[in-house]
């Protein structure tokens, strides 16, 4: 059995984009021991794969904040304690950064990692064992699923990602047929206009179907009140945690989302998903669809997607399924 360990912590989608990997893992060593290091605030994903043993928490982003504090101190010595209970045969840097490299070095086993051409940060690679030559000119998941590949010695894969997500927490759903409108991001430029979601909901309300409106700031929430003022089929949701939402998300019959994690997390759940890109080009980051349903990728820099195109490719999945 080998004792493998993941490092990938943060953002949402890039925490998503590596879940094939578990799959592509326990295809050649199906008594794997696979566990992973993640951000706490995105820990509800690797939690939410059968094949993930044990899930580990790291609080960078407010350690940072509070580095002064006896707290994070005593928080960061019981991480180190904890991961080093256990002697890995191999630890697998997905993330390239110094933060996750340094990580790894915590960690008891042979460090692998992108090789300097492969990697953001270049500094990084100095931290690993064994380095891997990963194109930059591919998906993420693609990169994610070679470096684990190379990693373990089997042929990188092709087929399509099997993400494992099962979104089994129990959470309230809305009643009926429901289209998931994502549109909170983390940035302004990332936005699909006010009006067009109005729209959008209008259009949807011709087929019979609401639109659901999650949110996570305040911001977030009042966009939802305000489109759904003006609909009739428009329902916000309370404040849900990841694995509360992807119990929402998965009894959709489809999502819309702008360019944020949450567009990734629907199309690991097997949703079909229609992902909106306004300010970044989705060749290298967009959503990557599964193996059962479709995902599309609509925009470009500075190329607003209308509510037809939207609308249209919606009926298709319709059309299709």
């Amino acid at each position: 059995m080998k004792r493998i360990l993941l490092i990938k912590t943060s953002s949402l989608g890039d925490v998503i984009h590596n879940c094939p990997v578990i799959h592509d893992i326990h295809k050649h060593f199906v008594d794997a021991h696979i566990d992973w290091v993640v951000e706490e605030s995105f820990a509800d994903i690797p939690r939410m794969h059968a094949g993930v043993n044990q899930v580990y928490t790291v609080a960078m982003r407010r350690w940072r904040k509070q580095l002064f504090k006896q707290k994070t101190w005593q928080e960061i010595s019981q991480f180190k304690q904890q991961i080093q209970q256990n002697q890995y045969d191999i630890i697998i840097d997905t993330q390239g950064l110094l933060k996750s490299a340094l990580i790894s070095k915590l960690a008891k086993g042979v460090k692998h990692g992108y090789d300097k051409a492969s990697i953001r940060e270049p500094i990084a690679s100095n931290f690993y064992d064994v380095t891997h030559a990963c194109s930059y000119q591919q998906h993420a998941v693609t990169r994610n699923r070679t470096l684990v590949a190379l990693s373990l010695g089997y042929t990188p894969p092709t087929d399509a990602p099997n993400y494992g997500l099962s979104a089994v927490k129990l959470a309230s759903v809305p009643a009926g047929k429901y289209v998931i409108g994502l549109h909170g991001t983390s940035k302004e430029s990332k936005l699909w206009p006010t009006l067009h979601w109005i729209n959008l909901g209008k259009a949807l309300a011709e087929h019979g179907y609401q639109l659901v409106l999650p949110w996570a700031s305040a911001e977030e929430e009042s966009r939802a009140n305000v489109i759904k003022a003006a609909l009739s089929n428009a329902t916000v949701l309370d404040k849900l945690t990841i694995g509360q939402l992807a119990v929402v998300i998965n009894h959709t019959q489809a999502a819309v989302g702008v360019d944020t994690g949450l567009s990734h997390l629907a199309a690991a759940l097997d949703i079909p998903t229609i992902a909106i890109y306004t300010d970044t080009n989705p060749a290298l980051t967009g959503v990557m669809a599964g193996a059962h349903q479709p995902a599309v990728n609509l925009g470009d820099i500075a190329q607003v997607p209308s509510v037809d195109e939207v609308m249209n490719t919606l009926l298709t999945f319709k059309n299709n399924a």
